[in-house]
């Protein structure tokens, strides 16, 4: 049986309420667009949930997003953090949110390079996403500059994309 990724849930990190409830894809995601927040990375459990009620903040008083617009995050040690979840339409990628879903990477990957702890969950989150029936078994993975007028993901987490798909 296939190794799942811990899940820090929404009501652990201190998620507040989504403005309305999300519209739920239609079927398992076709693409998965991978994200950096362009913050400076955070160290430890504690300043990573501050970091990330800050974002939902931003996202929902900035951007008047419904939520935190990602479904999932990934800090630097590998804690993967629930946000809009699985199976449901996020606020990532403008105009190819309706069949995928959206992860980030906590930090700016511009000049730093991803640590292997994260990119490690991220490849077992896409897995366990796969075997649960909620990504395709032939998604694409996408970079958020493949479809916006942005340097997302950051330079050198682009570069390492090849890394997270594929067989252990």
């Amino acid at each position: 049986m296939a190794q799942k990724v811990n899940i820090v849930s929404r009501e652990e990190w201190g998620a507040a309420a989504p403005k309305q409830k999300a519209s739920p894809l239609n079927g398992p995601a076709q693409r998965v667009f991978i994200h950096h927040t362009a913050l400076p990375k955070c160290t430890g459990l504690k300043e990573c949930k501050e970091r990330l009620v800050s974002i939902q903040r931003g996202h929902m008083t900035e951007r008047s997003f419904d939520d935190i617009g990602y479904n999932f995050i990934v800090g630097r040690d590998g804690t993967v953090f629930e946000g809009r979840g699985w199976g449901v339409v996020g606020a990532h990628t403008k105009y190819n949110n309706g069949d995928s879903l959206g992860i980030a990477f906590m930090g700016n990957f511009n000049n730093d390079v991803p640590s292997t702890e994260a990119l490690s969950s991220a490849k077992q989150l896409l897995q366990d996403g796969v075997s649960q029936g909620f990504i395709s078994p032939e998604f694409a993975l996408l970079g958020h500059r493949d479809k916006g007028q942005t340097d997302c993901p950051g330079a050198k987490l682009y570069a390492a994309l090849p890394q997270l798909k594929g067989s252990k």
